[in-house]
């Protein structure tokens, strides 16, 4: 069976998650391209398998100064791909066909998709999609990915292009002037190197006008040669009276122009835009912007852990306990071994179950993030914290993998590739581990229903904003010492705010809970045998009835003390701190068996004997900032491409947790 390959290729914030979506389905699976920390979604296109689609990273040029635009442009050069599905914004079609353009030099069959035509009618604007075509020499869909207009006769095109004859070299009628002369004069020495690497002729020879280093060195260019070639492109500036790319970013901007003079009407800015623009008066507000966040924010934890969270977590919790108690009642009436029912109930269940009730509260916080990050405002919000995060030595650019850290620190500190500056990507590195992960949601959980179920929303937001002073205060600090520099310049467009797609959200909320099932059942499931035994036997294996005598006892004993001034000596606590370091998860199944609670319930009870509320606080504290998983420790390693690196970060980031905990337990016992 022959196995076709599609690229889905288009700007950031042109609706390109959404089409693949369409596509796709849930039918995609998530990794990372080879030998790069970028992620990678592939799937087959509508559940046919001899057809599956990349979605490649959202760029504007496939220049190589990101590594999204290297990924891009290797790909598709490298993996020869049968067709590329170019989606085009049609509200900002200028802007978008300048990819449109560069994508064509690579000469593989493409098709445009003009996505959001239903904003363009809408707005009483027009654009001739069969003379746009003309112009282009490419096939051009129409389409509306939100309400998945036109994606049937997308689909057609794509696989009658894909797998149909293949055409001519398309028509570059852009190419023309001083520009046009350059190209063709440095295609003809390059032609035998070209080939040789296995890069479209025409596309090389662009890339050197535009001083491209990395096709400098892929085409092993001997110093006459190159010495030639400089001096076809010094003739070119002088001829035009400016640089090598602003000659070529002119040229094809020109021609841009002169399509859309010809085939878009434009009366005016389309609702969305217009609509956008009004709302940006108040949430990019010089002084509100902020304030504004955090309010949506508050709101947000206030409805996940109160509102609506709260009775669906009960309600999952009292499904789980209703089954361990069967299980319970079904082992012991079949003569099950006592050894094994514990393990069984004390340690799987308690463990694993502990956990699980903490889904709906996760499904739903990444529900309204996923809200805020489809309708365009998360795109704001790193646009107003620009100003604050330059203060602290970093730029707009930073809040990306910040805001990814909420989720998770693995791929937020593998986002950080995508900044140019190496002070940057190691400055963001040591301080996105300070932002809140999903993976701790179960350990606030655990302890706002114990201490303070009547303010569970407004202490989770106390946590989430803790997280981002201490990364402040630590930007303030490092930026003058180990991190000396100024950030780089931070460029951002901001999207029209526009309604989430319902499928893009339900797909997000799936990925997130699947995600935690998974770990779940693997790391959590594991964990809590290793718990269960090691608090089961002591040094001699010998079943313990006290697991104070436990060999986890011993170990938790001798650490407890460090945590002692912090309010927390327990050795129950100190020993969940350090399963915590597998997944932050594994501190709320290791108290729930080291507890023995049969509920979340029990296990609260059982908690406020070991805990006050302000050491409880000082608990939770801790646990935002100490160290990440080892998973988060192994990205780090990976991206600073050091050991010694990753641990500097680790330690630091586990002292300012030791520091912060010990101020608030300890100032805290001034005024209680």
């Amino acid at each position: 069976m022959t196995h076709y390959l599609l690229a889905l290729a288009g700007n950031q914030n042109c609706g390109k998650t959404t089409l693949f979506n369409c596509l796709t389905g849930s039918n995609q699976h998530v990794g990372n391209f080879p030998g790069v920390t970028v992620e990678k979604k592939e799937g087959p296109l509508l559940k046919n398998h001899e057809l599956s689609i990349v979605d490649l990273p959202g760029i504007y040029s496939l220049s190589p100064y990101t590594s999204e635009e290297v990924v891009t442009r290797d790909f598709i050069l490298r993996e020869n791909p049968d067709a590329v599905i170019n989606i085009v914004d049609a509200t900002n079609i200028e802007r978008n066909l300048y990819l449109t353009l560069q994508l064509m030099e690579l000469n593989i069959p493409m098709v445009i998709a003009l996505n959001m035509m239903d904003e363009v009618r809408a707005s009483g604007n027009s654009i001739d999609v069969k003379k746009l075509s003309d112009h282009l020499g490419i096939p051009i869909v129409p389409i509306s990915a939100s309400k998945k207009e036109g994606i049937s006769e997308l689909v057609h095109t794509v696989k009658k292009i894909a797998t149909g004859p293949k055409k001519p070299p398309m028509k570059l009628d852009f190419c023309r002037g001083p520009v046009h002369r350059a190209i063709h004069a440095i295609a003809h020495i390059i032609e035998d190197h070209a080939q040789e690497a296995g890069y479209p002729v025409r596309f090389a020879a662009t890339k050197l006008v535009e001083g491209d280093r990395p096709m400098q060195e892929a085409l092993h260019i001997d110093p006459g040669d190159q010495h030639i070639i400089d001096h076809i492109v010094e003739d070119m500036e002088r001829d035009l009276g400016t640089d090598r790319e602003a000659a070529l970013a002119d040229m094809r901007y020109s021609y841009i122009e002169e399509i859309c003079a010809d085939c878009v009407i434009k009366h005016q800015e389309t609702r969305e835009q217009v609509r956008s623009e009004k709302m940006d008066k108040l949430l990019t507000h010089k002084y509100f912007g902020i304030p504004i966040f955090l309010g949506i924010m508050l709101l947000i934890f206030w409805l996940t852990f109160s509102v609506i969270g709260a009775p669906l977590q009960e309600l999952l919790e009292n499904g789980i306990g209703f089954l361990t108690g069967e299980l319970a009642h079904l082992l012991a009436a079949s003569g099950v071994s006592p050894w094994l029912q514990s393990l069984l109930i004390d340690g799987v269940c308690a463990g694993v179950g502990s956990v699980l009730s903490f889904l709906p509260l996760i499904v739903l916080l990444f529900f309204f993030l996923s809200l805020l990050e489809d309708s365009g405002y998360m795109a704001r919000v790193a646009f107003v914290m620009d100003k604050l995060l330059r203060k602290i030595g970093l730029s707009g650019r930073s809040f990306v993998p910040m805001l990814i850290g909420f989720g998770c620190s693995v791929p937020a500190i593998m986002a950080t590739r995508t900044l140019s500056s190496d002070r940057d990507r190691r400055m963001t590195i040591l301080l996105t581990p300070f932002m809140s992960c999903s993976a701790k949601l179960p350990i606030y959980g655990m302890i706002t229903a114990a201490f303070f179920p009547q303010n569970g929303g407004v202490v989770m937001f106390a946590m989430y904003v803790l997280g981002i002073l201490v990364a402040i205060l630590s930007g303030l600090l490092l930026k003058n010492t180990a991190f000396k520099g100024k950030p780089i310049p931070f460029v951002m467009e901001l999207p029209a705010y526009r309604f989430p797609s319902a499928r893009s959200v339900l797909l997000h909320m799936w990925e997130k809970a699947k995600d935690f099932l998974r770990k779940a059942f693997t790391i959590i499931f594991i964990a809590s045998l290793v718990i269960w035994f090691l608090q089961s036997l002591d040094w001699k294996l010998n079943l313990v009835e006290d697991s104070a005598n436990s060999i986890l006892a011993s170990i938790g004993s001798a650490i407890a003390p460090i945590f002692t001034p912090l309010g927390f000596g327990d050795w129950r606590a100190s020993t969940a701190l350090i399963t915590g370091l597998t997944a932050k998860e594994s501190v709320v199944s290791t108290l729930a068996i080291l507890t023995g609670a049969s509920s979340d319930a029990q296990l609260g009870g059982i908690l406020q004997t070991m805990f006050t509320p302000l050491s409880a606080f000082s608990f939770l504290a801790f646990t935002i900032l100490y160290m990440p998983c080892v998973a988060a420790f192994a990205a780090s390693r990976r991206e600073l491409g050091s050991w010694k690196a990753a641990a500097g970060t680790a330690l630091y980031q586990t002292g300012a947790a030791y520091v912060v905990s010990l101020l608030i337990f300890q100032v805290g016992r001034l005024f209680l």
